[in-house]
């Protein structure tokens, strides 16, 4: 019983991750309820969501809906910040990181209400002086902590007159990319256990061919206020994590 649950939950939590981001929103705080040792959640997270952020990316390069010569530069800017983003974490507590999240997540709040961008745009992904520090920081982020990393990706994509449905995609490299490194991490200390990592894997590929699919046929303008919704949910669950 208890893999099916989890089995769902990589269904509805990669789905959701795949619109809008926040997908662990509803799968590490799942598999913490059920039991699971923290390090063998984020484990399972972390190998699930390679293969499922590559199974949606994928699928869209299969369809020529995006890239991979506008979007190979991504893999390295990603690597680099998450590797950096692991180096600090180090260096820093659990509640300073939790803070570090949280302003992070209410600047990109405040500013999708004053940017321009509204995902109607279709400006390729270029390696500017604008996306690629910005991916660069976003990388740090996912590697200090990583709840909302895919949020705060659209929201630059978003502000860089990119497609939505090529900012989905340009999201699940980046995300691949900076769960890669993590997932290798992971197993090596052995920390995964398999049974629940498989049936979350599974749900997680589910999720993300269902959420791929949606996002082809989502209208732009319902992008943004998806998006405001999934932060205050993320930031609110972040703050009482933080004061618990």
């Amino acid at each position: 019983m208890e893999f099916v649950l989890i089995f769902f939950i990589g269904i509805v939590a990669t789905t959701l991750g795949t619109l809008a981001g926040g997908g662990g929103l509803i799968s590490l705080p799942s598999m913490l309820l059920m039991g699971l040792p923290i390090h063998s959640a984020i484990g399972a997270n972390k190998v699930s969501n390679t293969v499922s952020a590559f199974s949606s990316f994928y699928v869209l390069l299969r369809r020529k809906e995006i890239s991979f010569k506008e979007s190979f530069w991504i893999i390295p800017v990603s690597l680099a910040g998450g590797l950096s983003g692991g180096y600090i974490a180090s260096l820093m507590s659990a509640a300073n990181l939790y803070w570090v999240a949280i302003c992070l997540l209410i600047f990109a709040f405040i500013t999708s209400f004053l940017s321009k961008g509204s995902f109607n745009g279709d400006e390729p992904l270029r390696f500017s002086k604008k996306s690629a520090p910005g991916l660069y920081g976003i990388g740090i982020y996912d590697g200090l902590f990583g709840p909302g990393q895919g949020t705060l990706m659209l929201y630059l994509f978003g502000y860089l007159n990119v497609a939505y449905i090529k900012a989905v995609g340009y999201v699940r490299l980046a995300t691949f990319s900076s769960c890669f490194g993590a997932a290798i991490s992971y197993i090596s200390t052995g920390m995964i256990i398999w049974p629940m990592t498989i049936a979350l894997l599974l749900g997680s590929v589910t999720g993300a061919q269902l959420g791929v699919r949606i996002a082809q046929k989502l209208n732009p303008k319902y992008v943004k206020p998806i998006l405001r919704v999934v932060t205050v949910a993320i930031i609110l669950q972040l703050v009482i994590e933080n004061l618990k």
